[in-house]
């Protein structure tokens, strides 16, 4: 049975489809994400330097490991088009084999 605690679904989000499109790509070329769901446009509500703002999103559901969240979420700092970024790793606290697997092996840890 794979280490399903090796695991996380990291959250962020974009404005536009092709933003969250070209890091989501970026990631998985990188190896730093087994696989990226790009969610539909969105309505997130929100404060921002003391404003409740609205706005239209795109919600990316990243895969990744444990090991390789140091380096991913600096990936995404350097490449995400806001001044700060959502970025939120939940725990996988069981999945199944076959997909853990898959996705822990498509992660490679640092060398």
């Amino acid at each position: 049975m794979p280490d399903a605690a090796g695991a996380l679904v990291v959250l962020t989000t974009v404005e536009k489809q092709e933003d969250g499109e070209r890091l989501a790509s970026l990631l998985v070329e990188r190896e730093l994400a087994a696989c990226v769901q790009t969610l539909p446009p969105m309505i997130s509500i929100y404060r921002w330097q003391g404003n409740v703002e609205r706005a239209s999103e795109v919600l990316l559901l990243i895969k990744t490991t444990r090991s390789a969240y140091p380096r991913l979420e600096s990936a995404i700092k350097e490449n995400h088009p806001y001044q700060t970024p959502e970025i939120i790793a939940l725990p996988v606290e069981t999945g199944s084999d076959d997909y853990l697997n898959w996705l822990l092996g498509s992660v490679p840890p640092l060398s």
